[in-house]
C-alpha cells in the first residue's frame, strides 16, 4: 500500500471523535496531520493521518478552533492518543 492509498482509506473512516462520544458525525471526515514539533508547527508524516469530522477538526470546538491545550483539555485526549484511535 502506497502513502496515497492509506490516507483514502483513513479518509474513509468515521472521525474518532464522533465514535468514542457515541455521537453521529454531522460532516465529512478531514485528515489532521499531528505536529511533530509543537514549537514549530512542523507535520508529521503523510502515514501518521488522523480521522476527524470538519467539525472537530477545522470547526470552533475542533483543533483549529479551540487550539492543540483547550482542545486536549476539552476531549481528554492529545494528538497521539487520536492517532492511536485511528489506528484502532
Amino acid at each position: 500500500m502506497n502513502v496515497q492509498a492509506w490516507k483514502a482509506l483513513v479518509a474513509q473512516q468515521p472521525c474518532v471523535i464522533c465514535t468514542e462520544a457515541g455521537i453521529a458525525q454531522s460532516s465529512r471526515t478531514t485528515l489532521h496531520h499531528p505536529r511533530k514539533d509543537k514549537g514549530m508547527g512542523q507535520r508529521a508524516s503523510d502515514w501518521l493521518v488522523v480521522a476527524l469530522c470538519w467539525d472537530h477538526h477545522m470547526g470552533k470546538n475542533g483543533l483549529e478552533g479551540l487550539g492543540i491545550r483547550a482542545f486536549e483539555q476539552r476531549y481528554k485526549l492529545a494528538e497521539m492518543d487520536l492517532l492511536a484511535l485511528t489506528l484502532k
